[in-house]
């Protein structure tokens, strides 16, 4: 079923509207501060309104009603481990970025373990971005495949061309306004569907509760059992959603950049624990729009059998919602796709530019650069954020599993070893470059391991590959150093041939 010419005019109209937005911030950048930081200029609440329009993405909006829509609310545990992920940023990480005049977070990893370490770091973010914000483009596909009838090409396309004009051309304040401008809107169209989705239920909040409860568990939230196979549990949740936040939030670039273009540390950390209330707030409303999707099934069935509960939402939208007001939602959800991309594109870019290029990065965080040296760091900056779009846009034409989960867990694979490189460089003052570098390496292995041969769920892999990372750094490091501090004593007793 195709949607409405009303409706398509609506999607049209703002993806071309939100381009234009976008372009317009074009105006008045001199150097990579401009393109890259906004100019440090963004206010609190709008890098908050960021962060969470970055975090969150088409494939979070459509997979996380069909976690609930085949599940129950049990997913909520692991948003309350984000809160708890961001108040340990906001004590152990956060300051450390604000003593300095840093672009990328990996910035910091070159001042506590060096260049090489820098770039093995940042080489991790760039890979595992990728990857990630991959999954996450094709869930653009299945939108609009449902929306508009095309093939899931086409809309890759359409969008990601789109999200790279704005992108390339406004740099970081285009994409943290038009995140302010498609949180408002999306979260505004999450509510109204949710209010939508009672009224069409026969019997309204009574029937949704009581079809809920009838299914035995569909409104449960909390799970007190301790399985490590167990994807959502209390304890999986604010354990593993912690050290996955920490991860997401604190050492990756995506997030990081939008702390960095704070006014200041208290900035930084207003908008980072603002965006976890937000999150806490949209998250529950799409679990209870899965619960009701299951509960307006029973009356009148949207998926044929077999088909991917991902696309329950598309599905309703089309074809349940009033026209103008489907094509607002709908506009809403593949603006959040491209919201998320272009925040993906300007990080993969600062990170590529700055952390791989001394003379770059040197001309980036130099108080007085040159006219030259800023136009030609500009130029390099937007030729990064193209590049980045292709790639980007061949990783969204794979085809993923179910969205959301893939999402996370292509994402928790190398974080824990991150993270675990940010946590060795903070609080064991004795680690050394060669003991970090062993310890990620080891928290990787460790990680992919667990993927392979056991039955751990994703949400233990960040808090897995973070300590392994840490203690066989910790390790490696004082070991490292006391076969130096040896070798240097067996040399000092040695006599020079001279004096044989």
């Amino acid at each position: 079923m195709r949607i409405h010419p009303v409706d398509l005019a609506i999607v049209i109209a703002y993806l071309l509207g939100i381009t234009a937005l976008g372009m317009h911030f074009r105006r008045g950048q001199r150097n990579a501060g401009d393109y890259f930081l906004g100019g440090r200029s963004a206010p609190w609440w709008a890098l908050a309104f960021s962060i969470v329009a970055t975090e969150t993405s088409t494939l979070t909006i459509i997979g996380t009603p069909a976690i609930s829509y085949a599940g129950n609310l049990a997913f909520l545990q692991l948003i309350f481990g984000y809160l708890f992920g961001r108040v340990l940023i906001v004590l152990l990480l956060l300051p450390g970025y604000f003593r300095g005049e840093y672009f990328t977070a990996y910035a910091l990893i070159e001042k506590r373990f060096g260049s090489h370490m820098r770039k093995v770091a940042a080489g991790t973010f760039l890979i595992t971005r990728a990857i990630a914000e991959g999954v996450r483009i094709s869930a653009i596909a299945l939108v609009v495949s449902v929306v508009l009838g095309t093939s899931e090409t086409a809309a890759v396309v359409l969008v990601m061309a789109l999200t790279i004009l704005y992108t390339f051309e406004g740099g970081m304040k285009a994409v943290i306004w038009t995140d302010v401008a498609q949180l408002m809107l999306y979260l505004t169209g999450s509510a109204v569907t949710l209010f939508v989705l009672l009224h069409r239920i026969p019997g309204g909040w009574g029937e949704f509760t009581q079809v809920a409860a009838a299914a035995g568990h569909k409104l449960q939230v909390f799970d007190f059992s301790f399985h490590l196979a167990a994807k959502y549990t209390l304890w999986s949740g604010l354990i593993g959603g912690a050290f996955l936040t920490m991860a997401t939030h604190g050492t990756d670039q995506t997030i990081v950049q939008r702390l960095l273009s704070a006014r200041n540390e208290k900035d930084g950390r207003r908008a980072l624990l603002t965006s976890g209330v937000i999150v806490l707030v949209q998250f529950t409303v799409f679990l209870l729009i899965g619960v009701g999707l299951f509960v307006f099934a029973q009356h009148s069935p949207l998926l044929a059998p077999g088909e991917r509960t991902d696309r329950i939402l598309p599905l309703f939208l089309v074809r349940e919602m009033p026209v103008g007001l489907a094509g607002l939602l709908l506009a809403s959800v593949v603006a959040v796709a491209m919201s998320n991309a272009s925040g993906s594109l300007n990080s993969l870019a600062a990170s590529s530019v700055l952390d791989f290029s001394r003379r770059l990065a040197g001309d980036a965080s130099s108080p007085t650069p040159s006219a030259e040296s800023s136009r030609k760091l500009l130029r390099a900056s937007r030729y990064a954020t193209l590049l980045w779009g292709c790639v980007l846009m061949a990783f969204g034409f794979v085809k993923w599993g179910p969205l959301l989960e893939t999402g996370l867990t292509v994402a928790a694979l190398p974080l824990g070893s991150l993270l675990g490189l940010f946590l060795l460089g903070t609080i064991d003052r004795r680690a050394n470059a060669s003991g970090a570098l062993a310890g990620m390496v080891a928290g990787l292995a460790t990680v992919l391991y667990v993927l392979r041969y056991t039955s751990v769920a994703y949400t233990w892999y960040v808090l897995i590959g973070s300590c392994t990372t840490f203690l066989v750094g910790a390790m490696f490091s004082r070991m490292a150093k006391n076969n130096l501090a040896q070798g240097s004593e067996k040399s000092s007793n040695v006599k020079p041939l001279e004096a044989r």
